[in-house]
């Protein structure tokens, strides 16, 4: 995580063009080759920062209370993820923003994005079947061997996009990450569709 912090740092100050992966290195107080003994490029460094908000998300879906239902366990975990000064700091947004606007302009990042977004999916899917009975829940890690229903699946992948898309439309714009325009307001109207899935139906 050291090394994804200092890459995200020099992409946030000084652009992702102008960044090479010895600056990362050298910025994280390490040698070239031990970067690339990590991350194959530049842009591969900022993976464990995107992928610690997705673990962070489903997590907090994990350890929602028992008694909520599905939209409601999702929806608790957007209040205590996406809403600035309590999943991330409100300094941090800021970071937020410019490395999803670095992936949207990037294609190099969008695709390290891409496989963030699509592995989470999968985290969540896990931590669904969890919820409904039908997973492991002493397991508390994704098995790719564990057969998920298409339709879980296909549940987990939806409330993702409305995440995803959330935050990519937030940091698109200007609005304050507080607002009735944050990431946090957009996901929450995102995840209002899944209310009226059938979610008994998927256990």
């Amino acid at each position: 995580m050291q090394i994804a912090r200092a890459a995200a740092a020099l992409f946030v100050r000084q652009g992702l063009r102008a960044t090479r992966a010895e600056d990362i290195a050298q910025a994280a107080g390490i040698a070239p080759r031990t970067f690339y003994r990590y991350f194959a490029t530049k842009e591969e460094s900022v993976a464990p920062l995107y992928a610690a908000g997705a673990e962070r998300w489903a997590r907090a879906v994990r350890l929602a209370p028992p008694e909520l239902s599905l939209p409601e366990a999702l929806e608790h975990a957007v209040r205590h993820t996406l809403t600035p000064g309590v999943g991330v700091s409100a300094s941090s947004w800021a970071w937020v923003r410019t490395l999803i606007r670095l992936a949207a302009s990037s294609p190099a990042l969008g695709k390290v994005w891409a496989e963030v977004c699509h592995d989470s999916e999968r985290t969540l899917a896990e931590v669904l079947a969890e919820r409904l009975g039908t997973g492991d829940s002493a397991a508390g890690e994704a098995d790719d061997n564990v057969a998920l229903a298409p339709e879980l699946r296909f549940a987990a992948a939806v409330a993702a996009a409305a995440v995803r898309v959330a935050v990519e439309s937030w940091a698109a714009g200007e609005a304050r990450p507080e607002s009735e325009q944050g990431p946090a307001a957009l996901a929450l109207r995102n995840l209002a569709v899944l209310r009226g899935i059938a979610w008994g139906k998927l256990a």
